[in-house]
């Protein structure tokens, strides 16, 4: 019989490619794991792209929380519910800690595992579980969600961390079919370009200028400074923004330079193969920028907002984790990690 294990890490963008050398180490112990994921759906792509997951289980805090109490919502909620009581599983790992991802264990049946009080972000979620691990929360997040599944599993994890994308990236960097996305009224069908040169030119790099937060951000001559050395070793630039006010920061970065374009909304997987295609990325501190390090290319992270001590960027190729909260790195700094990442190929 499979041992039937119910991973619960629901959010953000790269906490869930934080998780996903866990996944890679779990399937590697424990004989006949079959692993379903409960996961926010905006998000529910990146547990596809690991061959390790069986089932995907979908869940809509962030849309549910706007009309909690209504028919629609309620409904939905009900049905994920029946859904996760319907399946005893062997072990159910909370690898969130909060009391969103402690709700949904609740609902399980199965040995529920978690992170202690001391350990836990929020420690009143670690009421929830039946049975409690001391992970240490000043470690890097990659190692800490391993030592958790090693700590529940009865394993201890070795090795240089496998994200398991190495499927993905081989067929992301075969000419994909056209994308459709849908717009936001509902009605405005766009088709993404098709990037048949992924196969064979690595001659573009991926660039993320934009945030959410103004603190984030990192000085527009710096930037410039950047693409211009980026265009002299003969990359195209392809800039991305999650948003309207992103896209047209983007845009004013780049205006008047040859050889650069902001890239329209894209889907997650449509993005991912436009990293795992690229020859180098340079961007802000965002999960994307983490993606881009588990996707084996060279990847420079600006940190301002944040620290890379909780959360450097991890890959198998070259990566770079500079600045620190209230710090900005200095162009040198950056600079000089551009002239690696184009040295590593």
């Amino acid at each position: 019989m499979p041992t039937r294990i119910l991973i619960v890490r629901t959010s953000s963008l790269g906490d869930l490619v934080h998780m996903l050398p866990a996944i890679t180490d779990i399937a590697r112990h424990v004989p006949d794991a079959q692993i379903d994921w409960v996961v926010e759906e905006a998000f529910a792509e990146i547990p596809s792209w690991h061959p390790a997951v069986n089932e995907i289980i979908k869940v809509a805090h962030r849309r549910w929380r706007k009309s909690w109490w209504s028919a629609q919502v309620r409904a939905e909620r009900r049905a994920l519910r029946e859904r996760l009581r319907s399946v005893r599983y062997d072990i159910v790992l909370d690898m969130q800690a909060l009391l969103k991802s402690a709700w949904l264990v609740r609902q399980t049946q199965g040995v529920k595992h978690g992170l202690d009080w001391r350990s836990a972000r929020e420690p009143l979620a670690s009421l929830f579980y039946n049975v409690r691990h001391r992970v240490e929360f000043w470690q890097p997040a990659v190692i800490r969600q391993r030592k958790l599944a090693g700590l529940t599993f009865g394993y201890q994890y070795a090795g240089q961390p496998d994200f398991g994308l190495q499927g993905f990236a081989r067929q992301a960097t075969q000419a994909p079919e056209p994308v459709l996305e849908v717009g936001s009224a509902g009605l405005n069908v766009t088709e993404l370009p098709r990037l048949h040169h992924l196969d064979t030119d690595r001659g573009y790099a991926v660039i993320m200028p934009s945030a959410s937060r103004d603190d984030k951000l990192w000085p527009e001559d710096d930037w410039r400074v950047v693409f211009r050395r980026l265009r002299e070793a003969g990359c195209t630039l392809k800039l991305l923004a999650g948003n309207d006010q992103e896209a047209e920061r983007a845009s004013l970065l780049v205006a008047g330079m040859d050889g650069a374009e902001v890239m329209p909304r894209m889907d997650l997987s449509a993005v991912a193969r436009l990293l795992a295609g690229a020859r180098l990325m340079v961007g802000l501190d965002s999960g994307l920028t983490h993606l881009s390090a588990a996707l084996g290319r060279p990847t420079i992270g600006i940190y301002r907002a944040s620290t890379p001590v909780r959360t450097p960027l991890v890959g198998s190729n070259y990566t770079a984790s500079l600045g620190d909260r209230g710090a900005s790195p200095s162009r040198e700094a950056v600079m000089a990690s551009v002239e690696q990442a184009l040295a590593a190929q």
